[in-house]
């Protein structure tokens, strides 16, 4: 098994029983309602940051973030007695910026939306600023301009 292997393994392993402890709650009043989204493992197993989402305002989170961080020596603990490995990673909590990474998008998805039918509805109103069709056409001779080209030719 190559290494990147086993630390995706020890990551999948850690954000499971840190989901499942934090179902069961902490005595912590200040934690929300927290998701783990990811768990990254360093090469060598020794750190594991772990990526939460807090549902709630903006003191919510950071209460949160607050109580995991309060709450990282029992989380650690519970790893500990969960994971198959001779150490057991330090944790670190990072709040992941998934939710206002996706409301920015959406912001500039619904503006980018806005400006197609602002565009869409120029466009109907809108005429062409010369002769409808700009290109220049062959002229079509009439007899009569054949042979005012054929005098002309001819020097009389």
């Amino acid at each position: 098994m190559a290494q990147g292997d086993r630390a995706a393994k020890v990551a999948d392993r850690i954000k499971e029983v840190i989901a499942r402890r934090l179902e069961k709650g902490l005595r912590d009043p200040r934690l929300g309602f927290v998701t783990i989204t990811d768990v990254r493992v360093t090469g060598d197993l020794q750190h594991a940051s772990v990526f939460f989402t807090v549902y709630g305002s903006e003191e919510e989170r950071a209460e949160s973030a607050l109580a995991l961080k309060a709450a990282t020596g029992l989380l650690r603990t519970e790893v500990g007695k969960n994971l198959n490995t001779r150490l057991t990673p330090s944790l670190e909590f990072i709040p992941d910026a998934i939710p206002e990474n996706a409301a920015s998008i959406a912001s500039l998805l619904r503006e980018a939306q806005e400006r197609d039918e602002a565009a869409r509805a120029a466009a109907a109103n809108a005429t062409y600023a010369g002769d409808e069709d700009p290109y220049v056409k062959p002229r079509d001779f009439d007899e009569d301009d054949e042979s005012n080209e054929d005098d002309a030719a001819a020097g009389r």
